[in-house]
């Protein structure tokens, strides 16, 4: 077994094996599915698979040895990146499959794609304008209510005025926002 430094870089007391075996046991292991997935994804010679999930095992078990990590997840499968691409490296001959996986994997670390940023990026613009849209008390009820998270009776108080005036405002808006967002364009309506 390997014995544990005294301590690690961090200057924190390494962790005891009985103690990295319980976390190894209640965070790792359980990622064993997603890890053995990524790693016949990303690895071309199949027979190879069951080692180099070992050779993770033992990375992030060492690892734990001198401090625990505090993301179990992202910790194992970016270990597992970095040996396939160590592996890639010993080579002699790279196939190019290899190459474009390997720019692939950022992606099973949980982290969001460069889409998912626009995305999300394009709704916020959207939102702020449904919001700029709003009547000035009503655009301030909905920001305290639905995104600074105040009760009712707090925005009443903030405002000075009474908590049913808050209500009405934040159903008006609300309602409002909804049309903005995700109502029919006004060519489209119907007389009412």
């Amino acid at each position: 077994m390997v014995e544990a430094p005294e301590s690690n870089r961090e200057g924190h007391a390494p962790a005891a094996a009985a103690e990295v075996d319980d976390w190894f046991a209640r965070e790792v292991l359980p990622l064993e599915a997603a890890l053995m997935q990524f790693l016949q994804h990303n690895w071309r010679n199949q027979s190879d698979i069951a080692d180099l999930r070992q050779d993770v095992y033992v990375l992030v078990y060492e690892a734990a040895l001198r401090a625990l990590p505090h993301q179990p997840r992202q910790f194992l499968f970016t270990t597992a990146r970095n040996l396939l691409i160590n592996r890639v490296r010993r080579e002699q001959i790279v196939p190019i499959e290899a190459a474009v996986d390997l720019d692939a994997l950022e992606v099973a670390i949980d982290t969001p794609g460069p889409d998912r940023t626009v995305l999300a990026r394009d709704e916020l613009r959207r939102l702020q304008l449904a919001l700029d849209r709003l009547p000035p008390r009503c655009r301030e009820v909905v920001i305290m209510g639905q995104i600074e998270g105040l009760t009712g009776r707090e925005i009443a108080m903030r405002l000075g005025i009474a908590e049913g005036t808050v209500s009405e405002h934040l159903a008006k808006g609300m309602r409002a926002l909804a049309d903005i967002l995700y109502g029919e364009p006004v060519a489209l309506r119907r007389p009412k």
